[in-house]
């Protein structure tokens, strides 16, 4: 195996000012800088990175913390994440919580162990507050993607869910809707909250009383379990279009829809928050608030690297990303015979 040795004999330099120039330290000359590098490449050296780690002291490596990497939200996420930290030099690691907060903690600890550089969280909850604070008692810098939790100030990289709530609703209230159920995730969670709020002050603004019967709550993963349509449905009044809060919220609401024989958007329209994987765009369906995803990790990314690298302003940063309003064919407007 080559050593920092060789190469300094081969190069006519020190061990030393191999070092300097494997960690990028010291004042060297540009012309034995290129000439220790050209031996390197020569020689196929690659530097230990647990030994540059501990003269850096850092690893270059990050974690990436999402809540379901099965959802197309968190999959181009990831994406944007893992593109930007390679361009920036470091390498990422994954962590996948389920919206679990013990497994959430378990990935905290790992990370911990692992001596990452900083995270990129994507909180499962409220709960997450803990989990968090041991960051924090470790030192370990963080950005927060998506959900807010309270109780914690950090620099953060979410969507505005409670206007792309309103523009879904307003869009159905445009095509003649007021009976709009709303499928929600938990309130534990930041987001869900600001979707409700958006949903209830449409219909306020609009003059169309709220009525809690319309309201579902239940975990943004739990989606497959359609019993809640009978609560719905057998509602003296029932929906004639729903709001389902995400996207995995509302193919469970479709497909509970299609099990009892009810046509989408014939019998009841659905508008969803976030859009469906790239096989959807095949053939094109919801109409969703569309959050652009792929910016959350790219920006969010770049906000660590920045408070590692003590790049940045010591004031918390908080970038509000806003979405866009996709019409499609899932929700038509109201016939006279609903009116």
């Amino acid at each position: 195996m080559v050593t920092i040795y060789d190469i300094a004999q081969h190069a006519n330099v020190s061990a030393m000012t191999v070092s300097k120039v494997i960690n990028n330290t010291g004042r060297i000359s540009e012309q034995t800088r290129k000439r220790v590098k050209k031996v390197m490449e020569e020689l196929n050296y690659i530097p230990n990175s647990n030994a540059r780690s501990l003269v850096l002291q850092q690893t270059k490596i990050l974690s990436l913390l999402i809540t379901d990497i099965t959802n197309p939200f968190y999959t181009s996420l990831a994406r944007g994440a893992e593109d930007t930290a390679k361009r920036l030099g470091y390498r990422l690691l994954f962590g996948n919580s389920d919206e679990d907060y013990l497994k959430e903690q378990d990935y905290v600890d790992m990370v911990l162990s692992t001596r990452v550089d900083g995270v990129l969280f994507a909180p499962a909850g409220d709960q997450s507050l803990k989990n968090l604070e041991k960051l924090m008692a470790h030192k370990i810098p963080f950005v927060i993607l998506d959900r807010a939790v309270p109780g914690i100030e950090s620099d953060i990289v979410a969507g505005d869910s409670k206007e792309g709530a309103r523009k879904l609703v307003d869009y159905l209230i445009e095509l003649g809707h007021s009976r709009i159920a709303l499928v929600n995730g938990s309130l534990e969670v930041s987001t869900a909250r600001l979707r409700y709020q958006g949903y209830a002050e449409s219909l306020k603004l609009q003059g169309i009383e709220l009525d809690h019967e319309l309201i579902i709550q239940k975990s943004y993963r739990d989606y497959k379990d359609g019993e809640y349509l009978n609560q719905l449905l057998s509602n003296p009044s029932p929906p004639t279009a729903i709001f389902a809060a995400n996207n995995f919220l509302a193919v469970g609401v479709i497909r509970a829809l299609r099990e009892r024989g009810i046509r989408v958007p014939e019998d009841m329209s659905v508008v969803c928050f976030d859009d469906l994987d790239l096989s959807s765009a095949l053939d094109p369906f919801l109409t969703v608030a569309s959050q652009p995803a792929y910016l959350f990790g790219a920006m969010g990314m770049q906000l660590l690297v920045e408070r590692i690298q003590g790049n940045s302003t010591p004031d918390i940063r908080k970038i509000i990303l806003p979405s866009d309003l996709i019409i499609r064919s899932s929700a038509q407007a109201l016939t006279s015979e609903y009116v």
